[in-house]
């Protein structure tokens, strides 16, 4: 009995400290500033449609001429992708369809773009995607972006 009690407390304390590493991360990541929801979803091009592999829910940094993407649902210090202003390329904007309004935040926004010849989604809310279009639009002179 002894021997039980232990071993469920040693489980709750370990539940503890990973909640609380969990959530220092999401701190340390916001701590800087720049930072706004995003998920994100790479697009597979097929002969009839483009399909995704299904959208994750991030946490988006501006970081100079970079955008730097953690997933929220992880304990990696390191963003999982980097998106240079350079080569970030907007298609089209559109509203959640289907099953993608469940998947993603109330009142989300879908950007279609490009990324060094990958095709990305993003979902932001509307105030983070009119701060995402003006950094891009804001980048030096000589620099080439497109925004749809």
């Amino acid at each position: 009995m002894v021997l039980a009690l232990q071993l469920f407390g040693l489980a709750v304390a370990v539940a503890a400290i990973g909640l609380f590493v969990f959530g220092l991360r999401r701190r340390l990541i916001q701590r800087p500033g720049g930072t706004f929801d995003c998920s994100l979803r790479s697009v597979e091009e097929t002969a009839v449609e483009p399909t995704g592999k299904g959208w994750v829910y991030g946490v988006a940094r501006y970081s100079g001429d970079r955008v730097e993407w953690f997933r929220v649902f992880s304990y990696a210090p390191r963003p999982r992708r980097v998106l240079e202003r350079s080569a970030i390329e907007v298609i089209e904007r559109r509203t959640p369809q289907g099953e993608e309004e469940l998947a993603l935040l109330s009142d989300s926004v879908v950007l279609v773009c490009t990324h060094r010849g990958t095709r990305l989604e993003l979902a932001m809310s509307d105030d983070a995607l009119t701060g995402f279009l003006a950094w891009l639009e804001a980048a030096p002179p000589g620099q080439r972006v497109n925004v749809a």
